[in-house]
Order: structure tokens, then sequence, then C-alpha cells
């Protein structure tokens, strides 16, 4: 595997293997792309100040996420087609979760099952929920996510339409795939990504498809989805926070909060957790930073449920600062693709090692041994 020595150098070899397409749609944002530029600097902004003269010889960065002990405050996010950036990649970005022994957040628009995921990786799963229109075809869903072992449920919340991202209508890619001469192209200029996962794939389990939708509406990702009924719900409300609270048996986590106000409401029906998110500036190209908002959502939280964060972390000081702004945990989704793409599982596990890494290196020059230490090193605005 070529040595990676930070996030951006699994992007660039990440940039160089995947189609044009499928690179852009991993990495880039949404319409004019402010956000995208906003979560970069969102998190430069934030100074951190050292203690001087710590003992800092016995440095830990373990912790404790809804009750279970890991080793760091890592969490893997949910995301789609990790299967296109890597072969049998959701299989293989759980294996790297597992080697980190964090948990690895499936999707609903998973390309394997997460009953193979779960067999294949004996990873600590959670699930992400898209709600579909029709809501017993998703109670069924989450019942198979139980039974696969997931413990947590991560209800997406700010996705209610698919957002506009013109780059993609422009270099040809999305789901479903639309064959194209600039396409077919952009593929053949990658051979290597060609065989060994498109083709790859192709030959073990056919043309991918969402694992997770029901047999009768299972399509290629080459053609539209059959049926409304797995169509993504428009109307999803605070009711079906009750239902899914009612029917879920494990721990519920609202994912895409950005407001005090929805913390505390998510307290009130009985919610476990919440991640202050924008989608890794993917929908909605006007939202705030998540370190804009989130002192303000810990306040309003007040220690009554977990409060994880996520979006732009491209270093592990960038974890330091979510934690020093009061987060508990934090979802790192791009970077760890990055890696995947670059060279699968080994990848990925590299990218998760320099962050945990970076993150030790932070904590030693701060002057602090444990990580919540780090909320005494925010420097405050005048």
């Amino acid at each position: 595997m070529v040595t990676l020595l930070n996030v951006e150098d699994a992007r660039r070899l990440a940039r160089r293997r995947l189609p044009r397409g499928l690179f852009e749609y991993l990495d880039r944002g949404t319409e004019d792309e402010v956000s995208i530029a906003g979560n970069r600097a969102g998190l430069d902004a934030i100074r951190l100040a050292p203690f001087a003269l710590e003992d800092v010889s016995q440095r830990a960065q373990d912790t404790v996420l809804f009750g279970t002990p890991q080793p760091c405050p890592l969490v893997i996010a949910p995301t789609a087609v990790a299967g296109l950036m890597s072969y049998d990649g959701e299989v293989a970005m759980a294996r790297a979760a597992k080697a980190h022994d964090i948990p690895f957040c499936v999707s609903t628009q998973s390309m394997t099952s997460i009953e193979t995921i779960a067999r294949d990786s004996g990873a600590r799963l959670w699930f992400q929920l898209y709600v579909w229109k029709n809501r017993a075809r998703t109670f069924a869903l989450l019942d198979r996510a139980a039974g696969a072992g997931a413990d947590t449920l991560v209800l997406t919340v700010d996705t209610a339409v698919s957002p506009k991202r013109e780059y993609n209508q422009r270099n040809g890619f999305g789901i479903p795939l639309k064959p194209s001469v600039r396409a077919g192209i952009d593929v053949l200029c990658h051979p290597r990504w060609f065989a060994d996962v498109f083709l790859r794939t192709l030959r073990t389990t056919g043309m991918p498809t969402y694992a997770h939708y029901p047999d009768e509406f299972r399509t290629a990702l080459g053609r539209a989805v059959v049926g409304d009924e797995i169509s993504l719900a428009t109307d999803v409300s605070w009711k079906d926070v009750a239902a899914l609270r009612a029917h879920w048996k494990g721990r519920l986590i609202l994912k895409g909060i950005l407001r005090a106000s929805d913390a505390t409401r998510a307290i009130a029906h009985g919610v476990d957790g919440i991640v202050v998110s924008n989608h890794g500036a993917r929908n909605l190209d006007c939202a705030p930073h998540p370190a804009h908002v989130l002192p303000a959502i810990v306040a309003a939280a007040g220690g009554r449920l977990t409060v994880l964060a996520d979006s732009g972390v491209r270093r592990g000081s960038d974890i330091a600062k979510y934690l020093a702004l009061g987060a508990d945990g934090v979802l790192v989704g791009r970077a760890p693709l990055y890696g995947l793409a670059a060279a699968g599982t080994p990848g990925a596990s590299r990218v998760i090692e320099l962050l945990r890494a970076e993150l030790d290196t932070t904590m030693a020059l701060l002057g602090v041994t444990r990580l919540d230490q780090l909320p005494r090193t925010l420097q405050m605005e005048a």
C-alpha cells in the first residue's frame, strides 16, 4: 500500500483511482458549495490554548459512548455507495472499524446488506435510516437491522428531499447510474477501478443494488426505483420519532440537528443522542457549520443525551476541537472513505489510525491527558 501520511494523501490517491464522477460525488458539496468551504473555515477558526509544563507522559483517548467503552471517540458515519469506492466496500469499511473497536453505521442505501456486513466483519454496527413513504416497510427494515445485531438506530433528519448537485449532472454520475459517452470515457480512463471494483462486483454479486430495499422493489443502480412505497418520505415529523421510539428497542439517535430547540424536543421524545451535523455540506448550502451551533446545543442538552458531531474532519486536531466545544464523540465519513478508495480495508484503517495519532499529538501539545480536559483548552473570543 502507498504510504499515507495524512487524510489529504488518501484524498489525492482516491482522486486518481476513482472515476471523476464517483470521486466528485464523494468529495464535493451542493449548489455553489459555500457550506463545504464554510466547514473547513469553521474548524480552522477555532483556537485551542495549551497549558504549559504539564506532565503528559500518560495520555489516553478512551471514552464511553452510550454505555459502551471504546478506545477513541470516533464512529464511522453512514455513507451511501461505499460499495463503489472499493470492492465489497461496506464490509471493508466495517472491518476497518472492527480493527479499531469503533462502531460502523450502516446506511439504508448500502449495497451490502447489514446481515452480510455483520457476518463478514464482526464489527459493532449501528444502522442509519431514511424513512420511506410506506412506514410498515420502514419498520420491517428496522426489524432486519435489529435481527442482524444493530443496537443503535440513527435517523437522518436533514434530508427531506434530494439536494441539487449540479456537478454530477455535468459529469454524468448519479443514482440511478445513466450510461453515457462521458461516463464511459471516465470509467475507461480508470481501468484499475473498472477491473478491481466494478467488473469484480459484476462477477461475484451482479449489478450493484441497494441491498436493504424489499426484493420486489430492488433494482440495479442503473435503473430507477420501482414503486413509490420506498421513495424518500417528505412528511417525516416528530410523530415519526415517537413511533420509532416506541418500535425500536435499542438506542435512538437523530442525525442532522443544528438548533438547540430541536435538541430539547429530542430529549422530550426519549431520544438517546443527537449528531450535530450539516451532512458534510452535501445538502443545504446555507446551513451553519456545526462548530458554530454546537456550544448552544450542548448547553441545551444539559447532559440529558449524548451529543455527537460531524462534518469537515480532516485532522485529529479537528476531532479535538469538536470535543473541546462539548461533543461526546465525533463521526467521520469522507476521511475513511478516501482511505477505502485508496487501498480498501488497510487504507480506511490507516486513516483512522492517522486521526487517532494526530488527536494524541494534539492532546500532548495542549498539555492534557484525557478527553474530558479538552474543553479547558478552548480559546474563547474576546
